[in-house]
């Protein structure tokens, strides 16, 4: 962890897995019949997965995982960017959705640098596990406040047309 790391941390602490799992639960009751957070949803529940298929995996098992991770992260990333980030600003906040936005970006770097790493290494760990953690913190605050303010407090013409936007978008890099 690095010395920015540590004073993120220590400004913001993470989420404890009961508060990830909190807010995990009511959004999935509030998403109910909001197609943009139930596939946003899913998604989260992939990129956990291919976390875990990553850390459990060898070799070329955990290059492939990574290699699908990233492709997975990136495609929901962009989705989210293009078509709910604007919402989030508008029906959030902007520092919100700034801050979305940077992590994100932070987020392919890492995973890039992460791919360049021979798998199994102390550093290669060291590095799935860092981008594991930042990721969980920004699904938490996607999961806590960000989706359920624009559910909240977007019009249903505005969410509909974010279903339709955001899962139109994602398939042009869905692989599956």
């Amino acid at each position: 962890m690095s010395f920015l790391d540590r004073i993120a941390a220590a400004l913001a602490p993470a989420a404890s897995d009961e508060q990830r799992a909190d807010a995990r639960r009511q959004l999935e009751e509030l998403s109910v019949g909001e197609p943009f957070a139930e596939d946003i949803l899913a998604q989260h529940r992939q990129i956990e997965a291919l976390f875990a298929e990553a850390r459990e995996a060898a070799g070329p098992g955990a290059e492939a995982a990574v290699r699908e991770l990233a492709v997975l992260l990136n495609g929901h990333s962009m989705a989210e960017e293009a078509v709910v980030y604007p919402d989030i600003s508008e029906h959030s906040g902007k520092a919100h959705a700034g801050m979305a936005y940077e992590e994100h970006a932070m987020t392919k770097v890492q995973l890039a640098e992460l791919q360049k790493m021979a798998p199994g290494t102390r550093e290669w760990r060291e590095k799935l596990d860092h981008i594991e953690s930042a990721v969980q913190q920004h699904v938490y605050q996607e999961e806590s406040s960000w989706l359920p303010d624009v559910i909240r407090h977007a019009p249903v013409e505005e969410r509909q047309r974010i279903s339709m936007e955001f899962r139109e978008y994602f398939q042009r890099f869905d692989q599956g």
